[in-house]
C-alpha cells in the first residue's frame, strides 16, 4: 500500500470556482484531485482530476529506484492516455516508446527528438506528435500542456539491429512542460535543466502552482542552485525536488535542498519517496 500525502492547493480550488462561475461543467473541471506517483528520477504517473493518465519521462525498467511492480510489468501502470518526454537521454525517454505502443497512446515531445524516433523505426508516425517551446497541445479533453525552455542537451542512443551496435543520434533541444489540469491547477515539470534567467519569465507568465525541479547536480542544478531559482525567480506555492537519488554522479540530496530552502516563506516542499503518491 502506497503512503499518500494529501495537499490542498488554494490556487486549484480558486481556479475550479472560476470555471464553475463561467459555466464549466463538472466533467470539464474533473471531479477528482490531481495525483502524482513518483516513479524515480524525473518519472511520473500523472492522473488528472478528470481521471486521465499521463506518463512523464518514464525511466522505469532501467530505473534503479523505480518501484519493483512497475519494473517487472509496465502494464501495472494501468491504462495510459498520453506520454510526454522532455528529452532523449535514457533516464528520461526510457520506456516511453514501449508504453505508448502498449496503450496506443500518443507520444508527445520536442520536434527534433520525435523525428529520429520515427525515421529509425522506433515509433510509428501515427503515435507521435512534434511540438516546440511555447507550443501547446491538448492530449486529453480540457488539459493543456505547454512546452517551455530548459537549459540542457539531448541525444538519443539507439542499438542498430543490423550491426548490434549503439549509435548516437542528435535529438533536438530539451524542454520542460507546464501541465494545466481540468480545474486550472498547473504543474511545471522542468525536465533536466541548469539555471537560466527565463525561469523568472516562465513563472510570471504561466504561474505554476507546483514546480518539479531537478536537484541532483552534475547534469542539472544542484540543491543550492535549485533553491536559488525557487526562492528568487519562481516563488511557487509548492516545490517537489526530482532527479536525485538514482545516479551516483548526481550527488545532490533532499536534505541539502531543504537546508538551502531555509528562510523561504510560503513555499511548501513536497517530498515523497519513490513509489509514493501525492494528491493536490
Amino acid at each position: 500500500m502506497q503512503r499518500k500525502h494529501f495537499i490542498k492547493s488554494l490556487a486549484g480550488v480558486a481556479a475550479a470556482a472560476l470555471l464553475t462561475s463561467l459555466g464549466g461543467s463538472a466533467f470539464a473541471q474533473g471531479t477528482g484531485k490531481t495525483e502524482l506517483l513518483w516513479l524515480g528520477q524525473a518519472s511520473f504517473k500523472l492522473t488528472t482530476p478528470g481521471g486521465k493518465v499521463i506518463i512523464i519521462d518514464p525511466w522505469i525498467t532501467g530505473g534503479p529506484k523505480a518501484p519493483a511492480e512497475y519494473k517487472a510489468d509496465l502494464s501495472k501502470l494501468g491504462k495510459v492516455d498520453a506520454v510526454f518526454v522532455t528529452h532523449a537521454h535514457v533516464d528520461h525517454i526510457g520506456d516511453a516508446p514501449t508504453i505508448s505502443k502498449m496503450n496506443n497512446a500518443m507520444f508527445y515531445g520536442p520536434a527534433d527528438m520525435m523525428t529520429p524516433l520515427v525515421t529509425l523505426g522506433v515509433m510509428p508516425a501515427n503515435l507521435t506528435h512534434r511540438f516546440n517551446k511555447t507550443g501547446y497541445v491538448t492530449p486529453v479533453p480540457n488539459v493543456k500542456v505547454t512546452a517551455v525552455a530548459a537549459e540542457h542537451s539531448s541525444l538519443y542512443v539507439w542499438k542498430n539491429p543490423t550491426t548490434d551496435k549503439n549509435e548516437s543520434h542528435p535529438a533536438g533541444e530539451a524542454v520542460g512542460y507546464i501541465f494545466q489540469m481540468e480545474n486550472g491547477f498547473k504543474i511545471w515539470h522542468m525536465g533536466d535543466t541548469g539555471l537560466f534567467g527565463d525561469m523568472k519569465f516562465i513563472a510570471e507568465h504561466y504561474k505554476p502552482d507546483l514546480v518539479l525541479i531537478p536537484i541532483g547536480g552534475n547534469f542539472t542544478m544542484d540543491p543550492v542552485d535549485a533553491a536559488f531559482a525557487i526562492k528568487t525567480w519562481i516563488k511557487p506555492k509548492m516545490v517537489m525536488p526530482i532527479h536525485y537519488n538514482s545516479n551516483p554522479i548526481a550527488k545532490g540530496t533532499l536534505a541539502e535542498f531543504e537546508a538551502a530552502m531555509k528562510g523561504s516563506k510560503g513555499i511548501k516542499i513536497v517530498a515523497p519517496k519513490e513509489g509514493e503518491s501525492v494528491q493536490f
